[in-house]
């Protein structure tokens, strides 16, 4: 597996860029993807030499996100990681004590790629991309 990116729930996705730019000087964001299938919409960010940052916003009240947002918990929600094949990795996870969180979905971000989410023993969770080698495309700001 490859580290893909931190995942971090917000309530407004301006908002949320504004301050991860204060708070960490991002200056190259992509376009923001709105995910029907998954509930969402997100976008990333990042510095020359940083990190990945997700921003995850609710796409309407049925979004998975909302219960986080409404009970302030979650909020630093996932690490992604990409794979050449969710299927073994998942069941690598599986074997190490995983719970599935849902079944395997498309990902708009990730041109249909698909996306699975695991919540390990030690209680975080870790998001599974089937897009080895996958780059996002990012605009300086």
């Amino acid at each position: 597996m490859t580290f893909d990116h931190i995942g971090l729930v917000v309530g407004d996705m301006a908002e949320g860029r504004q301050a991860l730019t204060a708070l960490f000087g991002i200056d190259r964001w992509t376009q923001v993807f709105e995910d029907p299938g998954i509930g969402v919409y997100v976008q990333f960010g990042r510095t020359e030499e940083g990190p990945c940052y997700e921003l995850i916003a609710p796409l309407g009240e049925a979004s998975p996100v909302q219960t986080a947002l409404k009970r302030g918990i979650n909020i630093l929600n996932h690490v992604a990681y990409l794979t050449a094949d969710l299927d073994a990795e998942a069941k690598r996870l599986e074997a190490l004590g995983s719970l599935m969180a849902g079944p395997a979905k498309p990902a708009v971000a990730y041109g249909g790629a698909r996306v699975q989410f695991w919540i390990t023993p030690q209680r975080f969770m870790v998001e599974l991309i089937e897009a080895p080698g996958h780059q996002h495309s990012y605009e300086a700001q």
